[in-house]
């Protein structure tokens, strides 16, 4: 279901993000994200500006190029997708923690937005 807080157009995700609008374009074509559009104009969710706050980190401090991107962003969802899986394994409760945080590196070596 997709939230109806914080939908901005393209003028104000640029401002949110510091990124230029054209930017914003690249990232879209590149498959970064999915803004969704309302009449012609591309709407960025709360989501999306996080997300694009994580790509501006990767290739401005952390001087990633686009494919360094695209690996960062699956390596995200991977870490996600692994620590939703840990809550439901049955593990105990100390393992459960050291691997949580192990996986809570991770997300903030990528710049957990």
């Amino acid at each position: 279901m997709e939230s109806t807080l914080g939908v901005y157009v393209m003028q104000v995700a640029s401002m949110l993000t510091g990124m230029h609008p054209q930017t914003l374009r690249k990232y879209e074509r590149a498959g970064f994200l999915a803004p969704s559009r309302r009449y012609m104009l591309r709407m960025y969710s709360d989501e999306d500006i996080a997300r694009l706050k994580m790509i501006k980190h990767l290739v401005d401090d952390v001087g990633l190029n686009l494919s360094g991107v695209e690996l960062a962003l699956k390596l995200r969802k991977k870490v996600l997708d692994m620590k939703e899986e840990i809550g439901s394994a049955g593990m105990s409760r100390r393992l459960e923690e050291r691997l949580n945080s192990l996986l809570n590196d991770m997300l903030d070596m990528l710049g957990n937005y």
